[in-house]
């Protein structure tokens, strides 16, 4: 019988009987919480715990103001926006990311421009977004993917140099900071998702940062319907651009409600201790990984003074697996361990879940707009062999245990790569 518990061996780890720690991670203080608001009859429309949340994300983040939205996929939408990108425009995107990057640029009829990342960060490449712009050019949205920050300090200059916005989408990074400064206070805007599987998350949720008054204001009416933020807001005064009678701006409902707030309450306490057990874990791995065969750590850029992990990405080199394909070890790397073991993101030019034009009735504005958001049109080799032949990601709860660990997943991968020929 074969040694390797794909075939039929023992494996190295149980997933049953050794689980990996749980996520998500709750106890009495969000049940306490949750049990408030259910008790105070205010569950929604910002409510007393919205408010605090708000108030304790931006302080966390380091913006002068943050707010509450519905997902991390309208809150991007909102930033674009509110950042006056429409129909005509163009939004620069990493070609590999969550569609939702994407979309939230069809969604408010600009054109998304899909360029290609870094080989060791996964990130968005500066070189390309640099050759992407054009006179049409309104907005870039930097992705900071997995473990790695896109770097910041060349897409700033370049977006300044050019006059477009910066909306950092920080789903991923909840606390992750670029020399000393956290994601989501870098660029114009942050964006930011509680999806069931995030860094902090109420099963969905997102929230928008900013340090622009002018900004926020729109941000807070776009979310709201389009009303006037209340008089005891961080604006009460306003900024006078919307004339000081009815609502700010045409707009819809896109507000979570206080049981949500309640929760990342004491998600936000959590998060910089679960952040530092995950680093701590990634840098005990990655420094044990170095000295096996055929896997490489995602480069740590050294101007990450704080990381954050939302899936925690290898690179793998099928050539010294001895022509293993990416998949196969994937597989066999799952059931030596006993978790999910995935391939990155799919690049958005072949993604099945970004396909803009099978609907025609909505994104066919003019045939020259319907041509320019179809994304075969675009060239991601290097999103591509990630996907294909070198990604190998674990979601982030199995940093979360101990070195111990770490050292199952070290000796399962040197197990497959002593048996890589029972699996070609």
């Amino acid at each position: 019988m074969s040694k390797l518990a794909v075939k039929g061996g023992p494996p190295i780890r149980d997933g049953k009987t050794n689980p990996w720690p749980k996520w998500p991670v709750w106890d009495d203080r969000e049940q306490k919480a949750l049990l408030e608001v259910l008790r105070s009859g205010v569950w929604s429309y910002n409510g007393p715990k919205e408010r605090q949340f708000n108030q304790a994300f931006a302080e966390f983040i380091g913006t002068q103001y943050a707010l509450s939205a519905a997902n991390g996929t309208v809150t991007l939408q909102l930033a674009l926006e509110a950042c006056g990108v429409g129909y005509g425009d163009e939004v620069v995107v990493p070609g590999l990311t969550w569609q939702a990057t994407a979309a939230a640029a069809l969604d408010i009829n600009a054109a998304p421009i899909l360029v290609d990342v870094t080989e060791d960060t996964w990130c968005i490449d500066p070189a390309r977004v640099e050759e992407a712009i054009t006179p049409r050019t309104k907005a870039v949205i930097p992705v900071h993917l997995y473990g790695s920050f896109a770097d910041m300090d060349t897409i700033m200059p370049i977006a300044k140099m050019h006059g477009l916005r910066v909306i950092e989408d920080c789903a991923h990074k909840h606390g992750g900071e670029w020399k000393g400064q956290k994601a989501g206070s870098i660029g114009d805007v942050g964006s930011f998702s509680f999806q069931l599987s995030k860094l902090m998350t109420a099963g969905e949720g997102g929230a928008l940062t900013t340090s622009d008054v002018q900004l926020w204001e729109k941000l807070d009416a776009l979310r709201n319907c389009g009303r006037r933020p209340e008089e005891d807001s961080p604006t009460d005064k306003g900024t006078g651009l919307y004339g000081d009678e009815g609502n700010f701006i045409q707009s819809g409902n896109y507000r979570i409600t206080d049981f949500q707030a309640a929760v990342l309450l004491e998600q936000l306490k959590r998060l910089p201790g679960q952040n530092q057990t995950r680093d701590e874990n990634a840098i005990y791995f990655n420094a044990q990984l170095s000295r096996l065969p055929g896997v490489q750590p995602m480069r740590r850029d050294p101007r990450e003074t704080a990381e954050a992990y939302f899936n925690f990405a290898l690179r793998y080199q099928k050539d010294t697996f001895k022509g293993l394909p990416v998949e196969r070890f994937r597989k066999a790397l799952a059931a030596e361990v006993g978790c999910p073991v995935e391939a990155c993101y799919e690049p958005l030019n072949a993604c099945p879940l970004y396909t803009p034009r099978t609907k025609p009735w909505r994104h066919k504005l003019t045939e020259e707009y319907f041509r320019q958001i179809d994304p075969k049109r675009f060239d991601l080799p290097v999103c591509t062999r990630v996907y294909r032949e070198e990604s190998v990601c674990f979601h982030h709860n199995v940093l979360m245990g101990t070195y111990t660990d770490m050292d199952m997943i070290l000796e399962a991968i040197q197990k497959i790569y002593d048996h890589a020929d029972e699996l070609k």
